[in-house]
């Protein structure tokens, strides 16, 4: 019985083992970029620039990017919504009826900014790598492709944007809200004084 482990547990192989140290490594990194949203959309962006030389450069892999636009437009619509949408919430006979004077509630995304990023990232590295595979180069005529996409992304952010408008949200904040009313009251007294 020499040679045999007493708890139970298998060997972890080298390969495991330096999958599991890779994982851990890029989870770390990844982390650490969490605060960084600039350097992470700049990184971005040079991925799909990176992209879009490479589909230009090829003249190829059409289908393949509006398969990504398709996969973006969808991610988009995650970021625009609210986690719980007011449509089945104004549905729920138990709720009471809306009131100007509830108690304010911060818009929660669906798909926070970090999974936004990181699903958009490593769809454009993914389709990247695609272009390598001659498999996905399916011949087709790419500006149908190009319309119809310009079509039903109206169509998704007409019907997206009627719904902000009837429920009244607004996805996008800029900056954070800062109470003006002491600071125009100071001038306002101040004025009066001489």
């Amino acid at each position: 019985m020499e040679g045999v482990e007493s708890d139970g547990a298998p060997p972890v192989s080298t390969l495991g083992k330096w999958r599991n140290d890779f994982s851990r490594a890029f989870q770390y990194y990844l982390d650490r970029s969490a605060p960084h949203t600039v350097n992470r959309w700049l990184g971005t962006v040079a991925a799909a620039a990176i992209y879009v030389l490479r589909v230009y450069y090829v003249q190829g892999f059409y289908v393949i990017s509006y398969g990504l636009s398709i996969y973006i437009l969808n991610l988009l619509i995650g970021f625009m919504s609210p986690m719980v949408d007011p449509a089945l919430e104004a549905l729920d006979g138990a709720s009471l009826p809306p009131k100007d004077s509830d108690e304010f509630r911060p818009f929660i995304r669906r798909l926070p900014e970090f999974k936004f990023w990181y699903a958009i990232t490593k769809a454009f590295c993914v389709a990247f790598l695609m272009t390598f595979l001659s498999i996905f180069d399916v011949p087709v005529f790419w500006p149908i492709l190009f319309f119809y996409w310009i079509f039903l992304f109206f169509l998704t952010m007409k019907k997206q944007i009627t719904h902000m408008i009837k429920y009244r949200y607004v996805p996008f904040n800029f900056g954070k809200q800062r109470y003006a009313g002491k600071r125009s009251g100071e001038s306002t007294s101040g004025s009066s004084k001489d």
